[in-house]
């Protein structure tokens, strides 16, 4: 299925690699002017209404239903935010140039809610507030790898916007690709890694929950084509 209003918005002749799609721009952009905010102009107890309040609380969460989307646009440091920035630029960028500002945004959506429902199951009565855009971009690196690796997709075949239209392979062949399985695998290793090693630093940073991007990373695997307006359901 092609979608028209995709095709309208990307202006004629530019490369995604080199020029960021507006929609990513604009949640960039969105994102460093909550933290600047939250970092520059709050004191202690406005942070911790602020935690309180838009952070995800697994034990509250069912009063707070907002909270499922809000945590994140949160960020604990400077450097959660540039990290997550860069993953944001370089994995939400395919998607955004395949499937247009409100199907990006749609599915961004779809993975901080994810991220934050596998949270809850596992920590249902969790007091610390969890923050950060990670389960969103989890959702983003696993709803690329369904098509930039696919012959005549964007690592085959140059820059151009031809390449994000191609059509995607169907999950069983995705996941019977090395090339994805190996990706899919060194993602896994990290976040254990940093799940194992990443100390939370308390309600004046929140908590980075590291089993929210493996509920947003499912969710974008499986729930890819019912955004992708180019590929066929699979």
């Amino acid at each position: 299925m092609r979608d028209s209003a995709q095709q309208a918005w990307r202006p004629a002749g530019r490369q995604p690699v080199f020029n960021l799609p507006p929609v990513v721009v604009g949640v960039l952009a969105v994102l460093f002017a909550i933290h600047v905010v939250r970092a520059w102009f709050l004191n202690d107890q406005e942070l911790y209404w602020l935690f309180t309040t838009f952070g995800f609380i697994p034990r509250e969460a069912g009063a707070h239903i907002w909270t499922f989307v809000t945590y994140a646009l949160l960020h604990a440091s400077w450097a959660h935010l540039l990290i997550n920035g860069v993953w944001l630029a370089a994995f939400g960028s395919p998607l955004a140039w395949r499937f247009g500002p409100s199907r990006f945004l749609a599915f961004s959506v779809v993975g901080a809610v994810a991220g934050a429902a596998l949270h809850m199951a596992i920590y249902p009565r969790e007091l610390a507030p969890m923050i950060g855009a990670s389960a969103a971009i989890s959702a983003h690196m696993a709803g690329a790898s369904r098509f930039v690796f696919s012959q005549g997709g964007p690592l085959w075949r140059g820059t151009g916007l031809s390449t994000y239209r191609k059509p995607a392979p169907p999950l069983a062949a995705v996941v019977r690709d090395a090339r994805v399985v190996i990706f899919v695998g060194v993602w896994f290793a990290i976040n254990l890694i940093f799940g194992l090693g990443w100390a939370s630093s308390g309600i004046a940073s929140g908590t980075i929950a590291w089993d929210a991007h493996i509920g947003g990373f499912v969710a974008g695997l499986l729930l890819f084509p019912l955004f992708d307006p180019v590929s066929a359901r699979g």
